[in-house]
């Protein structure tokens, strides 16, 4: 990754049954340090095939549909095979929303670099919400993405880096499946004990306010910041393709962003407090998009 209306309360909708109070902060914390335990997990290493195996098993437990997005990467080390995860619950409405992030860790040969944060934290929260969507009655489809190839080969550039989301915006633009799309939120670094997420300006404005007024509803303004920045993240192949996209992530990790891309980011730098902020704010965002046409 690289740095660069007002709102009305949404009605019940009488066939969601999941509420913001069931994401279990401690659930996703349990899935991360699961998927930590793997070690480091670049794209097409051993590790990450294991990891994707585990997260297969756990959705095997789930009320949905699982598919895989597979392709080659040319990357600057060579092409690399890579393989998005998609879970899909089906709703009835023709629509569809996507919570998305990336389950790989950047390559570091030097160092052990297990990213509990970057990679771990989006795996966990994940997991965390199919737990949470399983055998709910859902008027829009929702997609669960596990993104591979997230992270750059050496330096972020514009093509290196962001590997999976670029190929999965292709696809669904392809199939049909963007323009079905009332909505796609990334999470990216959500565990961080510190946790402070920045308002993302590339980010469909109408999805921030959206998300930012239901943190605030909830008492949750000391975690979802007033401060803005820019990041090309996964989300940004879905917005140059027209969908309404948004990035949540904390972009501030370790003082002067110390435990980033090294080999701190480790579980206990995490906390379940912030990966259930986050669960309540993007399942009660889901509620409320659900109430939109």
């Amino acid at each position: 990754m690289h740095r660069r209306e007002a709102f009305l309360m949404m009605p019940l909708i009488a066939s969601m049954v999941v509420s913001a109070a069931d994401c279990s902060g401690q659930s996703a914390l349990e899935f991360t340090r699961r998927a930590v335990a793997f070690g480091p997990r670049p794209p097409g290493s051993a590790a990450i095939a294991s990891l994707r195996n585990y997260i297969a098993s756990e959705l095997k437990l789930r009320k949905c549909v699982v598919a895989y997005d597979e392709f080659t990467a040319q990357t600057p080390v060579g092409p690399i095979p890579m393989k998005n995860i998609i879970a899909r619950f089906p709703g009835t409405s023709g629509r569809a929303i996507a919570i998305t992030g990336h389950y790989d860790t950047k390559a570091m040969p030097s160092i052990r670099f297990v990213g509990a944060n970057d990679g771990g934290s989006s795996t966990g929260f994940l997991l965390e919400l199919a737990r949470v969507m399983s055998g709910a009655t859902r008027k829009d489809d929702l997609y669960l993405v596990w993104f591979d190839g997230e992270e750059a080969f050496g330096a972020w550039s514009e093509n290196n880096g962001i590997y999976g989301s670029k190929n999965l915006a292709r696809r669904w633009a392809s199939d049909g499946t963007l323009v079905r799309l009332k909505a796609l939120i990334n999470v990216d670094m959500i565990g961080d004990r510190d946790l402070g997420i920045l308002q993302e300006m590339y980010s469909t404005a109408r999805l921030r306010n959206l998300v930012w007024q239901t943190a605030a509803q909830f008492g949750y303004g000391r975690y979802f910041l007033d401060e803005q920045n820019a990041v090309e993240d996964d989300h940004a192949p879905f917005l140059r393709a027209g969908a309404p996209a948004l990035d949540l992530i904390d972009f501030d990790y370790g003082p002067g962003m110390s435990f980033w891309h090294t080999e701190r980011d480790t579980m206990d730098k995490l906390s379940a407090r912030s990966l259930e902020v986050v669960g309540t704010v993007v399942v009660e965002s889901l509620r409320r998009l659900e109430g939109m046409n």
